[in-house]
C-alpha cells in the first residue's frame, strides 16, 4: 500500500481563498453541487485488503493521565504482603517526580469474575461481566515517562509530534462504510483534551481528510460550525449569489488545474458536512435510546448533562464515560469506522485526569467506576446487537504506575509496565498475555516487552492489512504507523 503524494501547482490567491473560506454554507451547498455535477475530484480510494478481516470497525478506549495497572487489572498480592516495607527491586529506580519509597498495596479489594477467573479491583467490576471477551496484555511498556510523549506514542506509535494518529491510518487504509459520516471520530473528556491536544489525532503527513471529526456530546454544540450562527447576514439572497461565484471559480478551476489534495480535502468535508447536517442530529441524539439501555450505561431517559464540576466526581463520572460509550456505540453502527474515546482532561488541579500522584484512592476511584459501567454495557451492547464480533474494542493509557508510593497514598509514573486490553473482532477472550514481575513493576520477562507497535500490528490484523503493507512516502521515507517494528500478537487472535 505505498503512497506517494500528489505534485502540486502553486496558484496563491486561488487556493487561499478557497482554503480560508471556513466552512459557511455557501462553500457546503457548492461542495454538494459539484459532487453532484461530476466537477469534485474522485475521493482517494482504500486500498485492498491483505488478508480476510475478522474486524471492520475499532473503538479505542484511551484514559489520559496514566491508569494504574496494579490498581485496575493486574492482581499482585505481594503489594499488599509487603505493605509499608522499602520498595528496592534490586537495581536503580529512576522515576518522574519522587525518589522510591515503600511497597503500596492497592486501596481497593480484589475479586475473580468470569469462567477465566480473572482479577479485577473493585472500582472495574462491572468489567467482571465481559472478562471471558477481553485479552488482556500486562507486559506493556512505553519509552517515555512523560505524558505528551507517552500520549503520542500510544496515539500514533511515535513520541514525537506530526506522525498521524492510529485512527488516520486507518482512514486512509480503509477508507469511509458510510456517505453520510466520518471515517473518524474523536469524543474527548469533557472538561478539556488530553496532554497535546488535537494532535492526538490529526492526520499527520497523510491527506487532511483523514483526520479526526470532533464531537462533543456534552457541550451545547456538540459539533464546531456544523450549522451557521443564527443572527447573521446570510440569508436566502445571499447564499445563492455566493454559490454562484463559487460555482464559476470551481468551474474554471478545475478545468486549469487539477491534483490539489488540500483543496480537494476542503470541498469533500464541506460535502460531507452538507449531509451531516441531516444524519448527526439523529446520531447524536440518544434520548431515543431504550430507558433499559441508558440504565445501563449510567443515564437517565432525559439525557440530562451536568456541568462540569472542578473535583473528580463519581456520579459524574459515570455520566460522562457512559454518554461517551453509548454515542461511540451509535457512531459505529450508523457507519463510522474508528471512534476514539477519552476519559481524563489535562494535567490540571484539582486533577481531572488519572494522573494520581497525591490520593490514588481519590482520583482511581470515580474514573474506574465511569469506566467499569461505561466500557462494560459497550462490550455488553455490542455483543447482544451481533456488533461484537466485527468490532475491535482497545483500552490503552500512556503508560502504568508505580508499585511504590508517592507521598502517602499517590503513585509516580512507571513506564517499565502497564496494561492495555483488547475486546471482540477476531479477539481471543479470557485470556492474559505477557506478564508482569510480583510487584507490577517491569514485565517478568524482561526480553520480550510489548510495545504499542505489537498491539497496532495487532489491531490491523484484524482489520485486514499487514502492518507493513500500509505506508505512505514523506520527506523520502516510506512511514507507517508501526515504524520499522512491531509483530501480531498471535496468542490473542482467535
Amino acid at each position: 500500500m505505498p503512497h506517494q503524494p500528489p505534485q502540486t501547482t502553486s496558484t496563491h490567491s486561488r487556493r487561499e481563498f478557497l482554503w480560508n473560506l471556513g466552512g459557511g454554507l455557501g462553500g457546503i451547498a457548492l461542495a454538494s453541487m459539484l459532487g453532484q455535477e461530476g466537477l469534485l475530484a474522485t475521493s482517494q480510494r482504500a486500498f485492498p485488503l491483505h488478508h480476510a478481516p475478522k474486524a471492520k470497525r475499532i473503538i479505542q478506549l484511551y484514559m489520559s493521565g496514566a491508569a494504574s495497572q496494579c490498581d485496575l487489572w493486574d492482581y499482585k498480592p505481594e503489594l499488599a504482603k509487603r505493605h509499608g516495607e522499602k520498595f528496592d527491586p534490586g537495581e536503580a529506580v529512576e522515576l518522574f517526580q519522587s525518589a522510591p519509597d515503600k511497597f503500596m498495596k492497592s486501596p481497593f479489594a480484589w475479586r475473580p469474575h468470569g469462567q477465566c477467573g480473572k482479577w479485577l479491583s473493585d472500582p472495574v467490576a462491572p468489567l467482571g461481566e465481559c472478562v471471558d471477551d477481553i485479552a488482556f496484555i500486562h507486559s506493556m511498556v512505553s519509552k517515555s515517562n512523560v505524558h505528551g510523549p507517552a500520549t503520542f506514542m500510544q496515539a500514533t506509535g511515535f513520541v514525537l509530534p506530526g506522525f498521524p494518529s492510529m485512527g488516520s491510518w486507518i482512514s486512509y487504509g480503509l477508507g469511509s462504510m458510510s456517505e453520510e459520516l466520518p471515517t473518524f471520530v474523536v469524543l474527548p473528556d469533557p472538561r478539556g483534551f488530553a496532554p497535546n491536544g488535537h494532535m492526538n489525532w490529526a492526520s499527520g503527513f497523510l491527506p487532511a481528510e483523514h483526520q479526526a471529526t470532533l464531537v462533543q456530546p456534552s457541550a451545547k454544540t456538540p459539533i464546531a460550525d456544523l450549522f451557521p450562527p443564527t443572527g447573521t447576514y446570510i440569508d436566502a439572497k445571499s447564499d445563492a449569489d455566493g454559490l454562484a461565484v463559487l460555482r464559476d471559480l470551481n468551474r474554471e478551476h478545475e478545468a486549469s488545474r487539477q491534483g490539489d489534495s488540500r483543496l480537494d480535502a476542503r470541498i469533500r468535508s464541506y460535502e460531507l458536512a452538507a449531509r451531516m447536517q441531516l444524519s448527526a442530529p439523529e446520531a447524536l441524539d440518544i434520548r431515543s435510546e431504550p430507558e433499559h439501555i441508558l440504565k445501563m450505561y449510567g443515564l437517565d431517559k432525559d439525557n440530562t448533562i451536568t456541568p462540569p464540576q472542578a473535583a473528580i466526581d463519581t456520579a459524574q463520572e459515570i455520566e460522562y464515560f457512559g454518554r461517551n460509550c453509548l454515542l461511540a456505540r451509535r457512531l459505529l453502527e450508523r457507519g463510522v469506522r474508528f471512534v476514539q474515546v477519552w476519559s481524563g482532561a489535562d494535567n490540571g488541579h484539582p486533577r481531572r485526569n488519572w494522573d494520581s500522584h497525591e490520593d490514588l484512592q481519590r482520583d482511581h476511584g470515580p474514573l474506574a467506576a465511569g469506566l467499569g459501567i461505561g466500557a462494560a454495557a459497550l462490550i455488553k451492547d455490542l455483543k447482544q446487537r451481533g456488533m461484537l464480533e466485527d468490532t475491535l474494542v482497545l483500552w490503552t493509557t500512556e503508560f502504568g504506575r508505580m508499585p511504590c508510593n508517592q507521598g502517602s497514598v499517590g503513585r509516580d509514573h512507571n513506564p517499565f509496565v502497564f496494561t492495555n486490553w483488547l475486546a471482540g473482532g477476531g479477539i481471543k477472550g479470557g485470556v492474559s498475555y505477557g506478564a508482569s514481575d510480583e510487584w507490577s513493576y517491569k514485565p517478568l520477562d524482561r526480553d520480550k516487552p510489548t510495545y504499542c507497535y505489537d498491539v497496532h500490528a495487532t489491531a490491523l490484523y484484524l482489520m485486514g492489512i499487514d502492518h507493513t503493507r500500509l505506508t505512505y512516502r514523506h520527506n523520502g521515507i516510506e512511514r507507517r504507523l508501526t515504524d520499522v517494528h512491531g509483530k501480531v500478537i498471535s496468542e490473542i487472535v482467535a
